[in-house]
């Protein structure tokens, strides 16, 4: 898209960003691999810790421990909000990382005080086991709150603040962001092998003090390399709650619901790109042709110096508009997940509880498979599959549907 002589002028007003991109990848991948290490390793075997430790019943763990990980996910919300809205994704992700980090030093000190936990239970003697105290448990939900407040920060923001540090106009910039996204999910991966094995081992195997002081130390490492690189971020400022721009879109659109569809949408509709923008350009799409109405322009309208509505709250952009029919579209996806994720949560519980009742000795040897450590074999089936269906499946599926990736992502 051609340029005019005020976006021109409004580039030269605009302070040159440095991206530093290769120079601070080792710190943001640094801080995102301990993390990841140090939430993993905390979290993946919480349920065992709280019936061998905190001597709590099945039901109970499981209901705590699908409790801190829905907070978790749904936090992200909030803190997103917060992030976009007020605070930066910098800002947020150093409060966040520190809180996570206190939540987690908590959480070791209820396994190394043994006045911050139960004391132990004969296995023999079931039934009898003498429940945490209530001061125990708020200094258990304590370090939990403090990881929910961690992960409402980390979630939503890592990611988008990796990708900041990349020009997205150069080529370089984008095969950096590209590498980044690689970098991120190797990490991940990496994370949770490691969680799934050592750190799990050391924890039900040799100590429940070392296992949980081990990812706190990783989370400390995360801190430290994050803060380290403070001087060669790039800080993006905040730039508006996403929610408040699907309000807008919808309380426009309902304030000229009268308005008749314009012939050519595409052409006719209100369409300000902003110069710093750094979204993709969304055509016109048909779906949702009440929406449109938002970006009609009228003669009680007005236009801002730099092109953009002067009152979002009566005119908005065609792309803004496009943008809210996207999430629209996302919306029947992200239900069908929850099918999906109602299966994956038995994983982390129901699936353990079995493993706990069931010999996990390996081979003739007296070494006894962790519990929790036997959700590693679901990744080592998805390491299997992947090479077999893009190697073998996929190009199957294209001879009958003519398609690049065999069949569609829906």
């Amino acid at each position: 898209m051609e340029k005019t002589e005020k976006d021109s002028a409004n580039t030269v007003d605009e302070p040159k960003v440095n991206y530093r991109g290769i120079k601070a990848m080792p710190f943001v991948i640094g801080n995102e691999t301990f993390e990841k290490l140090g939430t993993t390793g905390t979290s993946n075997n919480l349920l065992v810790y709280l019936t061998t430790v905190f001597n709590m019943k099945s039901i109970t763990a499981t209901n705590l421990v699908n409790v801190f990980n829905g907070t978790c996910n749904f936090a992200t919300l909030i803190g997103a909000f917060l992030s976009y809205t007020y605070f930066g994704r910098y800002n947020t992700l150093g409060f966040a990382s520190i809180s996570s980090l206190l939540g987690m030093v908590l959480l070791a000190l209820t396994a190394a005080v043994t006045k911050l936990h139960p004391p132990a239970c004969d296995s023999s003697e079931s039934g009898t086991c003498p429940g945490p105290t209530p001061w125990q448990m708020a200094f258990l939900l304590s370090g939990l709150g403090l990881m929910v407040v961690g992960a409402s920060g980390i979630r939503p923001c890592n990611l988008a603040f990796g990708a900041d540090q990349f020009n997205p106009e150069t080529e370089s910039g984008k095969r950096g962001i590209s590498s980044f996204f690689n970098w991120y999910y190797f990490t991940f991966t990496f994370a949770m092998m490691v969680s799934f094995t050592v750190i799990v081992y050391v924890q039900s195997d040799v100590s429940w003090a070392w296992g949980l002081a081990i990812p706190a130390f990783m989370m400390f490492l995360s801190c430290t390399a994050f803060f380290i690189g403070t001087g060669i971020y790039v800080k993006v400022k905040p730039e508006g709650s996403p929610i408040t721009s699907v309000i807008q879109v919808i309380v426009a659109a309902v304030r000229k619901r009268l308005l008749k569809q314009p012939e050519q949408p595409w052409i006719s509709l209100f369409n300000h790109i902003p110069i710093s923008s750094i979204n993709s350009k969304l055509s016109y799409s048909d779906q949702f042709r009440f929406l449109n109405k938002a970006a009609i322009l009228t003669p009680e309208d007005k236009i801002s110096l730099d092109g953009s509505a002067a009152n979002p709250w009566k005119l908005c952009s065609l792309q803004k508009v496009e943008e809210i029919k996207c999430l629209i579209r996302v919306v029947p996806i992200w239900a069908a997940g929850i099918i999906y994720n109602v299966a994956m949560v038995q994983q982390q519980t129901y699936v353990v509880f079995q493993v706990l009742q069931s010999n996990r000795r390996l081979g003739n040897t007296g070494f006894n498979i962790p519990a929790a450590s036997f959700g590693i074999f679901s990744m080592i089936g998805l390491t299997i599959w992947i090479p077999i269906y893009d190697r073998i499946i996929v190009p199957c599926l294209q001879r009958y549907t003519k398609k690049e990736g065999g069949i569609t992502l829906l």
